[in-house]
């Protein structure tokens, strides 16, 4: 369905939060929830989102919402959706939003479970590329070159050494029922395929590019430029996986110089021309195989 102003709920069921200026994590949230509606419940681990929407004695969701362990948002999600289904619920959504580090991290083997029992629920991780708040550090999220608290870029070492952990293939790797990914700077894509997902049974994984101002070192209004331009010089890719297959759903064909997306950040500040030009060169390998292998 596609997503406009007339037919996007007009109540919110995130709001009043304490996120920091331009939190990428809360705009997902919140576009995400606008989707769902009222009928969904929420799982958050220990995390940004939690941090934030759980401030006693005002609870910032307009839905039912409950933090869990950091590890178990996808089994909290299990006993949420068997609960609420065994008392005769119907129409409801169970949903997750947990960030990267407790995504690809701390919490791989509980949505790894969740996915192999094959239960009813949407798993939505909104990536910052590092544990933001317990101070920056590297998650298996955080992409090559970044600068964090624990890849601190000096003479030796400039920044994370390693590269970005793949969860969407991940995911399609446990061939579930529906994966994607998506950015806030593209965000009707995002929620067209939030409002798939729930239209889908059995356990669906989203992947949502969510930039961290403060995180990244870019100004607080510069959020959803990053997030859109991530994707136009092919840093990260929107893309699908259902009924066994990979479909990407937007090539922009010449790129944007990624360079200028790099260099616009705090984290990436440090990067000589020859880092940048190992990120390109893994950007084109990763490129060449989409455009051989997915629709």
């Amino acid at each position: 369905m596609a997503i406009t102003a007339k037919n996007l709920d007009k109540n919110e069921y995130f709001y009043g939060h304490k996120a920091c200026a331009g939190c990428g994590g809360s705009l997902a949230v919140r576009a995400a929830l606008k989707v769902l509606g009222e009928k969904s419940a929420a799982v958050l681990p220990a995390g940004c989102m939690s941090a934030v929407g759980f401030n006693f004695p005002q609870l910032c969701f307009g839905n039912n919402a409950i933090i869990s362990m950091f590890a178990g948002t996808a089994s909290m999600l299990t006993g949420v959706e068997a609960g609420l289904r065994r008392r005769g619920i119907k129409d409801f959504h169970a949903v997750g939003f947990a960030g990267d580090g407790g995504t690809a991290d701390i919490g791989i083997q509980a949505l790894s479970g969740a996915i192999d029992r094959g239960d009813d629920i949407i798993y939505i991780c909104y990536d910052n590329e590092a544990y933001m708040n317990t101070g920056i550090q590297k998650s298996g999220l955080t992409p090559f070159g970044a600068r964090t608290t624990t890849t601190p870029a000096g003479k030796n070492i400039r920044g994370n050494i390693r590269p970005k952990k793949n969860m969407f293939e991940i995911a399609a790797a446990h061939d579930i029922p529906y994966a994607a990914t998506a950015t806030i700077g593209y965000i009707n894509d995002f929620m067209e395929k939030v409002d798939k997902a729930s239209r889908i049974k059995g356990t669906k994984y989203i992947h949502v590019i969510a930039p961290c101002p403060t995180g990244w070192g870019i100004p607080v209004d510069a959020t959803v430029e990053a997030a859109r331009e991530i994707v136009d010089c092919g840093l990260w890719y929107l893309a699908e996986y259902e009924n066994g297959e990979f479909k990407i759903n937007r090539d922009p064909g010449e790129f944007t110089d990624p360079a200028e997306y790099l260099k616009k950040q705090g984290r990436f500040k440090h990067l000589t021309d020859e880092d940048v030009d190992v990120i390109i060169k893994s950007r084109d390998k990763k490129w060449e195989k989409i455009r051989r292998e997915w629709k």
